[in-house]
């Protein structure tokens, strides 16, 4: 549904920019969200893109509608953009949003634009950007609420009224004491329902998460996760409050690391298809399309090595696909569960002999399943021949054996890798796949070779 409302949104405003209908479109700025125009923005040309964005007054709307864009579109147009308003448009970001876009252009022109906006402005900015790009620090935002914790209720809600009517997340209510440490919190419920004479420190919480500018981002995902946090604060070495990193940014982390994680364990690099060059898409998958013709080479010879078996009983190639996909398939599951385990912190490797069991115990049970069932049809396929029995042996326990030692190296690769520092992401795809379609069909024709005398 939302896809058709921005293909009507697109064609709109195509239309309306053909006819010059300036007024018409304006309305529609006016009554749509940054995020949806930004959707509908790539979908124009350039020439209507400079178009629009001339229509858009608000320099915090063009800086939302910035922060949304895709990468190298953002890249592409802010090259056609006046350089006075790109500060001005800067200067009305939220500090986050603009440190991040700042890192993405040129060193000399994101100098030059911190060197023309607002001192403070640019010293929050530059402040960020010091940080390490997946770190709590690129991500906070400066603007938040910290009070003595000697306030009575009625002065602090006259701060938020007088002080406070611009900061970014206003849910919580940041207690510092005397010091500027930070010792407590509160909500904004918290701070109406209590008694107005009533102290911040008798009723804030002293229990608070708290995360240094130097924290992973996907560490402070999952604190905010798991503790159903609308932000989290951002304390120094002193415990002093320097930021605070809010849900919206969380949100395009999880969705990140998700993909990410995908795109890695299909092995095809990092990035969406539509932000590789060919040359780049190319390169990415050079190396794990090697390792998989690798793979397809060592189980041709491995096939090979029972071609005098196969001559003997050519129905035995016919059930190869069958065993090998049974065993990749599981063996790709049990690898998919154990990467995202690792990515959400719901595993660790401490916990490698509870996770291996239970997938090896699935492993065996599934196969026993499909095993029996194998068996049965290529028993009642061949019923009239003498070789019917041996061969549903050799198919069933083939199964059996090809899932179980599948869902054993799935679950277990990820978590050694994990546990060597290197990303477990990369055990997936191509790398299990391949080696399970040589050990399936190494197990295969090694049991055929037993049950039927070959």
């Amino acid at each position: 549904m939302h896809n058709d409302q921005i293909k009507v949104l697109s064609a709109s405003l195509k239309r309306l920019l053909r006819r010059g209908a300036t007024k018409q479109v304006t309305n529609i700025i006016k009554k749509t969200h940054m995020a949806d125009l930004s959707s509908a923005f790539k979908e124009l040309s350039q020439d209507n893109r400079e178009k629009l964005f001339k229509l858009i007054r608000d320099p915090e709307e063009i800086g939302l509608l910035f922060s949304t864009l895709d990468e190298s579109l953002f890249l592409e147009f802010v090259k056609s953009v006046e350089f006075e308003k790109l500060v001005e448009i800067f200067d009305h970001m939220p500090s986050d949003d603009a440190a991040c876009l700042l890192n993405l252009m040129d060193d000399e022109i994101s100098d030059k634009i911190l060197s023309k906006m607002k001192k403070e402005e640019s010293d929050n900015v530059e402040q960020l950007m010091s940080y390490g790009d997946n770190t709590a620090g690129s991500l906070m935002v400066t603007d938040f609420i910290a009070l003595q914790e000697e306030l009575k209720a009625k002065e602090v809600i006259a701060a938020l009224q007088s002080k406070y009517l611009d900061v970014e997340m206003p849910f919580y209510i940041y207690v510092v004491d005397s010091y500027g440490k930070l010792v407590g919190v509160s909500s904004l419920r918290q701070l109406v329902v209590v008694h107005p004479e009533k102290p911040l420190k008798d009723f804030m919480a002293k229990d608070l998460v708290s995360v240094t500018p130097y924290t992973d981002r996907e560490e402070v995902a999952r604190l905010v996760s798991r503790y159903d946090y609308l932000a989290v604060p951002v304390v120094d070495d002193d415990n002093r409050m320097v930021g605070i990193v809010t849900v919206d940014d969380v949100i395009d982390i999880l969705h990140e690391a998700a993909t990410e994680d995908m795109l890695k364990m299909a092995g095809v690099g990092e990035e969406y298809i539509e932000t590789q060059t060919i040359l780049r898409g190319m390169r990415i998958r050079l190396p794990w399309l090697f390792a998989s013709f690798l793979g397809g080479v060592a189980a041709f010879f491995v096939i090979g090595s029972f071609q005098a078996d196969i001559a003997k009983l050519t129905i035995l190639a016919a059930f190869i696909p069958v065993i090998s996909g049974m065993g990749g398939n599981i063996g790709t599951q049990s690898s998919t569960i154990v990467v995202r385990g690792l990515a959400t912190g719901r595993i660790s490797f401490q916990d490698f002999s509870k996770v291996i069991f239970k997938e090896l115990c699935v492993g065996l049970s599934l196969g026993i399943i499909y095993g029996i069932f194998i068996g049965i049809i290529a028993k009642m396929l061949y019923t009239s021949e003498l070789f019917s029995i041996p061969l549903a042996l050799s198919v069933g326990c083939a199964i059996f054996t090809s899932m179980s030692i599948a869902a054993l190296m799935g679950s277990t690769v990820p978590l050694v890798l994990h546990r060597m520092n290197i990303d477990p992401a990369v055990a997936t795809g191509p790398f299990v796949t391949t080696s399970i379609d040589i050990v399936s069909a190494f197990c295969y024709f090694s049991i055929a070779g037993f049950f039927l005398g070959l």
